[in-house]
């Protein structure tokens, strides 16, 4: 059985500025090796034995990024679909289910700019939940915890529903500390990483029932869609229709036939400074270096340069971020305060 790959790869980025702008969003940045995290997804499910051509679902303004990326490593059969405007994951994934052409195609949601270290791991996965999948179930891939993540929404496995699968108890809302390390102890929750398998009808169904004006709005803009050569552009009147919901918000805690499989697979979604210096290549101090950097006596940093040189001495656990005429520094654990400067402020004392 072929699985449809769809890789949503709309995000902007903000919380890895100043290297990950609007123009340039992290996901296709190079930020854990060689190749961007948007080709590194797409090389994750390039097994054409296993595999169709992947869709890809970008904003409009990412075309030429998105087209220049993959034929980096030599990917020419992937469709590229661009939203005309940003309504978050449930109605993008709507317009890849219908762009599948075939109802029955079971589909693989993975965003575009998360880390997956165990291959192996992720496919077995998704084998165990392939009879789930074609029994009608939306199912989820949740994430073995490796502490109490407060970044992080998290998944209460039920029954078992098959081999390595259970049926979704409830889905949770990011929690405090003391709420992730209740749920840690107790054993039976997982992270959810926002990674879905199901079968195109079974997800569009869903929508239909819970997210009618979605459901509309989508429809309208694919019948509409202008096609140009393996480029999709649905009608950007009709989709700008739909509310803006993500797929957990909008389907996922609303339908019945939930399942996940809980895995270790290597998982981050970099979703920050500090996660980055987690993963990263560390020297023999702790640090996280790229680019133009020098180090003397320094321990636990990430320091990254980007068209300048940064030499530190005596500095411990600072994240150390300068592309072009944009400089941070915030200590190690603080990653969050990104927000307050990847917006347009006043340049002084804030």
């Amino acid at each position: 059985m072929f699985i449809s790959p769809v890789i949503l790869s709309g995000g902007g980025g903000t919380r890895l500025w100043p290297l990950s702008t609007p123009q340039t969003p992290k996901q296709f940045l190079a930020l854990t090796g060689a190749h961007t995290m948007f080709q590194l997804t797409v090389l994750r499910v390039m097994d054409r034995e296993r595999f169709t051509a992947p869709i890809i679902v970008a904003n409009a303004a990412h075309a030429g990024i998105v087209s220049a990326q993959l034929a980096e490593i030599g990917v020419t059969d992937a469709t590229i679909l661009l939203e005309p405007c940003a309504r978050n994951t449930a109605p993008a994934i709507a317009l890849a289910a219908l762009a599948v052409g075939t109802p029955e195609t079971v589909m693989l949601v993975m965003p575009s700019d998360h880390v997956i270290t165990d291959e192996t791991a992720f496919h077995a996965a998704s084998a165990a939940l392939l009879p789930v999948v074609q029994d009608g179930w939306l199912a989820t891939y949740g994430i073995n915890p490796t502490g109490p993540e407060t970044g992080y929404g998290y998944i209460q496995t039920g029954s078992a529903v098959g081999v390595g699968v259970h049926a979704v108890q409830r889905f949770v809302e990011k929690p405090d500390a003391a709420r992730a390390a209740a749920m840690i102890a107790a054993g039976d929750h997982a992270w959810n990483g926002g990674i879905f398998l199901f079968r195109a009808d079974t997800y569009l169904d869903a929508v239909a029932i819970f997210a009618p004006q979605m459901d509309a709005s989508v429809r309208g803009a694919m019948s509409k869609a202008q096609r140009a050569g393996n480029h999709i552009h649905p009608d950007a009147d009709s989709f700008a229709f739909s509310p803006a919901d993500s797929i957990d918000y909008a389907i996922m805690e609303k339908a019945e036939k939930v399942a996940v499989a809980p895995v270790s697979m290597g998982w981050s979604d970099v979703g920050s400074w500090d996660a980055l210096h987690d993963i990263g290549d560390k020297d023999a101090h702790g640090n996280v270096l790229s680019g133009a950097v020098r180090v003397n006596e320094s321990h636990g940093n990430l320091i990254h340069a980007n068209g300048i040189r940064v030499s530190v001495h005596n500095v411990d656990d600072l994240l150390i971020i300068a592309n072009g005429n944009e400089v941070m520094i915030l200590p190690r654990g603080t990653s969050q305060k990104v927000r307050d400067f990847a917006i347009e402020v006043p340049v002084n004392n804030i």
